[in-house]
């Protein structure tokens, strides 16, 4: 199994955006992960919209666009990203999406052949949900698609290598993916935790569904990492600076 870090972009913001009584302004990557497993390709997020790059109060409403600024070229749409690989956009197989925020699934519509793998309070919660605040956009990430709801923990190809787990809190069906390697586990956290250092000093951004819920969501992650697994977290421009990027994979 091979792993790869593909970088949709940046979003700048106020540092309050991300953890609680931050101070300045901090630039976070916008990641997405391709994974080439034997029994098929999955991608985890899909980036942001392409029309945040010319009208960005369009894209994701004037409330977030005056939060939120972002660094997006053409090239750092998820189609150029997995060129950048090999890889066609027609031949993905799965999309999980850690949760139904902008930045984290608009690049489904690139990905055309692909079921779409959520959790089910995740996808009622999008279609129900209005602009501005909410950060969904339902009609751009669901509809018309094939969409597989699960409910909780879900092994994605049945052997223990590629599973979802919920992880609730940041909205009501957050869900991050454990990934079983040769060397090891790694947790691609998503939102549930911005930072890595969310994991020990538990400041959360303002914004959260349930702050009890993704606070439990945090302590099932960090006991992960006590006993051995690597936490990526969802927007840590210093850990993602260490991390290997195209064309070198992150494991395999």
């Amino acid at each position: 199994m091979k792993v790869y870090a593909l970088n949709c972009g940046w979003l700048s913001a106020p540092s309050e955006a991300f953890v609680e009584g931050g101070e300045g302004t901090v630039k976070v990557p916008v990641p997405a992960y391709y994974i080439e497993h034997p029994r098929g390709r999955a991608v985890f997020d899909t980036g942001m919209p392409a029309l945040l790059r010319t009208d960005p109060k369009k894209a994701i409403g004037g409330y977030l666009a005056g939060v939120f600024s972002a660094d997006m070229p053409p090239e750092a749409d998820i189609d150029k990203q997995l060129q950048l690989i090999g890889v066609d956009a027609a031949s993905i197989d799965y999309v999980i999406n850690s949760h139904l925020h902008f930045d984290h699934c608009a690049g489904n519509a690139l990905l055309p052949n692909a079921q779409i793998v959520v959790q089910r309070r995740e996808a009622e919660t999008a279609r129900g949900a209005g602009p501005p605040k909410s950060g969904f956009d339902p009609n751009t990430m669901l509809d018309g698609r094939d969409v597989k709801a699960v409910d909780g923990e879900f092994d994605l190809f049945g052997d223990g290598r590629v599973v979802l787990l919920p992880t609730y809190g940041h909205t009501p069906g957050h869900q991050s993916l454990k990934l079983a390697c040769d060397s090891g586990d790694t947790v691609l956290a998503g939102d549930c935790c911005y930072f890595h250092k969310t994991l020990t000093d538990m400041k959360l951004p303002g914004f959260a569904h349930d702050a009890d819920e993704q606070r439990r969501s945090i302590r099932r992650l960090k006991a992960m990492e006590d006993a051995g697994a690597r936490i990526i977290a969802g927007h840590d421009p210093e850990q993602w600076a260490t991390l290997p990027h195209p064309p070198v994979p992150m494991i395999g």
